[in-house]
């Protein structure tokens, strides 16, 4: 007998969640139950199939649900987290978990004292060339370097979701919106790593648009990371080499020509996975979004120290000064 589909409400409604939207329809063992956006205009074009709402805290007292995605901008993150959490039911939240790491720890240690799971939509981890890479590396050879590009041009992809350019909503610019998913890829191939140095380029408006970050691993391996925010077109993918010399790539791109295209079957792998975690529940399961988190800051305060007199950048990011955003 086929298990009843758990009853997901979506919490924001931007460029980002009609990647959702069309995984829900797709997943068998999820329903699109309900959805909430403070614009009305977001909303119209679900009326008819769905409950809408204009306040989350509404959404989430009326009942019906089993779990919840959030998908609004960065600075929402932890606060709507927070309320889903209080709320009892699990959240799926799009990449970065918060804007500071200590907002990331207080929602880790909420769902693991509510026992409910909290789940980072890391999309790029379920990249068919991402997940072939990863299957066909040779089992007792380690890992000694990755490289990982993420080159694109911030207008193209954000359509009105002008937040992306503000730090006190987006956390920064590329690096704390573009950086979580390449860390995480990093991590997926290397393990726990630490940031050894990190070059940022940032615009008029301080807003970080390219970087070059160094990574270390706690075996000695390494890893770059290259972002840009203002590359002509758009280039994803992971290089590795092995320990013996050899070498391997992933495109992330390779296959899906149309714009934006793969992350459709990106955010279908993220539903699955949220929904399996549902099903079965994995015993301290840790989300990889504060590690994330963590090696954004780290990037931001390794920035920092390398200007003359340490100076943080005026106006710049929420990471630039211990006590959070402008």
């Amino acid at each position: 007998m086929p298990e009843t589909p758990l009853r997901v409400g979506v919490i924001g409604l931007g460029a980002i969640s009609r990647f959702y939207l069309a995984a829900l329809e797709s997943t068998p063992s999820l329903r699109l139950a309900a959805v909430c956006d403070r614009h009305p205009e977001a909303l119209s074009p679900l009326r008819d199939r769905v409950p809408c709402y204009l306040d989350h805290r509404e959404m989430l007292a009326g009942g019906g649900l089993d779990a919840a995605v959030v998908s609004a901008p960065n600075h929402m993150h932890a606060p709507l987290c927070r309320d889903v959490l209080a709320a009892g039911l699990p959240v799926c939240v799009e990449k970065p978990l918060a804007i500071l790491p200590a907002d990331g720890d207080a929602l880790r240690a909420e769902a693991r004292l509510r026992g409910v799971t909290l789940f980072t939509a890391f999309h790029r981890r379920y990249n068919l060339a991402v997940r072939a890479l990863a299957d066909r590396l040779p089992q007792g050879v380690p890992v000694a370097e990755v490289r990982v590009r993420y080159l694109e041009r911030i207008e193209d992809h954000i359509g009105r979701d002008a937040w992306y350019l503000d730090p006190a909503r987006s956390g920064g610019g590329c690096v704390a919106d573009n950086g979580p998913n390449a860390f995480d890829l990093a991590r997926m191939l290397l393990g726990e790593l630490s940031v050894a140095e990190a070059h940022i380029a940032r615009d008029r408006e301080a807003v970080d648009r390219r970087a070059a970050i160094g990574l270390r691993s706690e075996g000695g391996a390494t890893a770059s990371v290259e972002l840009d925010w203002s590359y002509p077109g758009e280039l994803k993918d992971v290089r590795v080499r092995l320990a013996d010399g050899s070498t391997d790539s992933a495109d992330m791109l390779g296959g899906f020509p149309g714009f934006k295209s793969s992350l459709w079957h990106e955010y279908r792998g993220v539903l699955g996975d949220f929904a399996s975690r549902l099903r079965a529940p994995r015993p301290r399961d840790d989300d990889g979004g504060p590690a994330a988190l963590a090696l954004v800051d780290a990037a931001y305060r390794s920035e920092c120290r390398a200007r003359p007199g340490g100076e943080p950048v005026a106006g710049g990011n929420a990471h630039d000064t211990e006590g959070g955003g402008r």
